[in-house]
């Protein structure tokens, strides 16, 4: 009777490992389950940033550089315009600029001499440490002006010809063969959207002294703007 009651429990002992590894396995394959049913949390994708800032107005006037520049669905040529300002952005100067007031921690003003339109060591570094601050944003906005100095004609060129340099030093500088789909120019002359002294305390190549009007609008503005249109 004893050498059965031995023998038994002697195979409950043995039996009881199994049953314990069983339920273990058991359980684990339920968390698993478990683990596979639930949603994972969304990644924040880079390209579909929406800063504060991205109010609808500066929404609008971006979209419409865009399609200007040929960067969006339904947009011309690579050529960017606008000899008439106010036909890209119908509001004040004041309230254009102010779009781009919080914008100052991660925008630049690229300072030209006097009827130039050359990028000096200065600038080009100014520009590499903007375009290289991307963040993840889609656009990179170019919008550069003129000083009240000289014919209106020549100031509308002038400006031109300093948002293409811009652009240029970019296709050189970086390679990126998406580069013309995220770079929008947009150019003012001296007749819309000056710089007023606010502005002097973004980072500026330059004269690191005072700054003066006129040169703070012989210029370019560059930022890379994190809006989903």
């Amino acid at each position: 009777m004893m050498n059965a009651k031995v023998i038994g429990a002697g195979a409950l002992l043995l039996a009881l490992p199994v049953v314990l590894v069983s339920r273990w396995i058991g359980a684990a394959e339920a968390r698993l389950v478990e683990a596979s049913s639930v949603t994972p949390p969304q990644v924040a994708i880079a390209a579909e940033a929406n800063e504060a800032y991205c109010t609808p107005e500066l929404k609008q006037i971006l979209r419409r550089v865009l399609q200007s520049c040929g960067l969006v669905e339904g947009g011309g040529g690579r050529g960017c315009q606008p000899v008439e300002a106010k036909s890209i952005a119908t509001m004040s100067d004041k309230d254009f600029n102010a779009l781009f007031t919080p914008m100052s921690g991660r925008g630049g003003i690229i300072q030209f001499d006097q009827a130039g339109a050359a990028l000096d060591a200065e600038d080009v570094a100014l520009v590499d440490k903007m375009f290289a601050d991307r963040r993840g944003a889609s656009y990179f906005l170019v919008v550069s002006r003129a000083s009240p100095e000289g014919a209106v004609h020549v100031n509308r060129e002038l400006s031109r010809q300093r948002a293409e340099t811009v652009l240029s030093h970019l296709q050189t500088a970086f390679q990126d063969p998406d580069l013309d789909k995220q770079v929008g120019l947009l150019w003012l002359g001296e007749e819309y959207a000056q710089l007023d002294p606010s502005f002097c305390q973004w980072p500026r190549s330059g004269t690191p002294g005072g700054c003066d009007p006129n040169e703070l609008n012989r210029s370019s503005f560059v930022a890379w703007i994190d809006c989903r249109l």
